[in-house]
């Protein structure tokens, strides 16, 4: 490791844990040392490694994960654009990791080549100008943060052929900047206090105003224009579609990882299985539309205490629930997570019986397994529709163990989950049994905690929904509802 700047170590000698870790990329030995010596006179910018072509910026990054990546375009072995596609397979392997792009070229099409890669987290700026007004300190703030910057020397060769002789209002001057700088709409939205959609009907009638009597010249470059903003508007609809379609954090890792759909990872996680106790008996005295409304209002309530916890919602099937602590993204203390996650479905599920009680309704009593260990996480699927999937004997055991979560309001842990709380939760144990599908019989837990009063009200026989997840891929039913 190179050495670090005295600005950013803390009193121990070592790098606070605030600081941005930069790994700074170019061929050039005196830009690369002259652009260290102007990012180390900054306090909360560290230069945690260098490097000099391509290989070696994936190498340094690998080895030293840094928050943000500096690189020049053109590097060796070929002089093209070594250094964007470095950044890109830094933030393949890395991702959340900011890139800023230090260039020679003004020709706004890299520029625009960079952002419709994606926005986020991403800047572009000319090497002769980092200095001025400390710059790239302030581009590396920025894309540290999930933000983006666009040097204003591209910006204006962007806006200044477009908007010559156009008679733009201030409002307009401003949205067109906004354009040019590759802001998403929803941010622009946000700063002015209205809608996307109202953003993007201004900028639609923006480019129709630019766009009559336009010379040749314009025309050029309103087309360019046209290209970032189009970028742009694909990447957050396709960001949106993603974060509706895939369990929550999965949207963001593979707006990040476009690997991520062709990789299967090794993860230790813990796997939470619930079900609600009695909930055949409970259909065949209710009112499908009753169910139904009691059935939303408790998967919201389950979403809630999941997310709350740290946790990624995987599936909903009826009454059954199945979610995962230590999946899309590595987490620390996945156990504890799932069981706080527990305690919270068991609460929120009680005040839920409680009010439906008063109203005449059939109360949900709601069973937990909660399993820890080794899993296959994949996308599995064809071209036409795929799923995060979780593949292994944890997720088995999850749900054999909330078959065991009696009476309701019980949660369940196997042995290894007990192992990874560390005495962090009052346990009892339940003896060694012998489980549906498997040869070994399974040690097992009971977490002692109350049983919500609601809860105890509702029927006590095994509900359908949570054992139609197991199996060994969950994706797959066992048996018709």
């Amino acid at each position: 490791m190179d050495a670090v700047e005295p600005s950013a170590l803390d009193d121990a000698g070592a790098i606070d844990e605030h600081a941005i870790t930069v790994v700074l990329a170019d061929d050039n030995l005196i830009v690369r040392e002259g652009v260290r010596a102007l990012l180390g006179l900054e306090d909360d910018i560290v230069v945690i490694g260098v490097a000099a072509d391509l290989d070696g910026l994936v190498s340094t990054a690998d080895e030293l994960v840094p928050k943000v990546v500096v690189t020049d375009i053109r590097m060796p072995p070929n002089f093209q654009d070594e250094g964007i596609e470095g950044a890109k397979e830094v933030r393949k392997r890395h991702p959340g990791t900011g890139i800023v792009v230090l260039s020679q070229y003004d020709d706004p099409e890299y520029a625009i080549s960079l952002l419709a890669e994606g926005a986020a987290s991403s800047a572009y700026l000319l090497k002769d100008r980092v200095g001025d007004g400390n710059q790239l300190a302030r581009a590396i703030r920025e894309v540290a943060t999930g933000g983006s910057m666009l040097d204003p020397q591209i910006v204006h060769a962007l806006v200044a052929p477009v908007s010559d002789d156009a008679e733009l209002d201030p409002q307009e001057e401003e949205l067109l900047r906004q354009v040019a700088e590759g802001r998403p709409v929803k941010a622009i939205a946000a700063a002015q206090r209205t809608t996307p959609k109202a953003i993007n009907d201004d900028v639609e009638e923006l480019f129709l105003k630019l766009a009559r009597g336009a010379s040749a010249g314009r025309e050029s470059a309103l087309r360019r224009l046209r290209l970032l903003q189009k970028a742009i508007i694909d990447r957050e609809e396709q960001g949106e579609t993603l974060s509706r379609m895939l369990p929550g954090g999965l949207a963001d890792k593979l707006r990040a990882d476009d690997g991520a759909v062709d990789r299967t990872e090794r993860l230790v996680v813990t796997v939470l299985m619930s079900d609600v106790r009695g909930y055949s008996a409970i259909a065949e005295h209710t009112d499908p539309t009753v169910l139904a409304g009691q059935l939303d209002q408790h998967r919201a309530a389950m979403n809630e205490a999941i997310l709350d916890a740290g946790g990624t919602v995987m599936q909903y099937v009826g009454d059954a629930v199945m979610a995962v602590f230590g999946a899309p993204f590595p987490q620390e203390d996945h156990a504890n997570a799932a069981v706080r996650a527990a305690l919270g479905m068991h609460e929120r599920q009680a005040a839920l019986d409680e009010r439906w009680v008063t109203e005449g309704r059939s109360p949900f009593g709601l069973g937990i397994g909660l399993s820890t260990g080794e899993v296959a996480a994949a996308m599995l699927g064809s071209a036409e529709r795929y799923e995060y999937t979780l593949v292994g004997d944890t997720v088995n055991l999850a749900q054999r163990l909330q078959d065991l979560a009696r009476p309701a309001g019980t949660t369940v842990l196997s042995d290894a989950t007990l192992h990874a709380l560390g005495g962090a939760w009052a346990t009892e144990e339940m003896g060694v049994e012998k489980v549906k599908g498997r040869d070994t019989p399974v040690r097992c837990h009971r977490l002692v905690v109350p049983v919500p009063a609601a809860a105890v009200t509702a029927d006590g026989g095994s509900g359908a929904g949570a054992a139609d997840m197991a199996g060994s891929d969950i994706s797959r039913w066992e048996r018709d509802r």
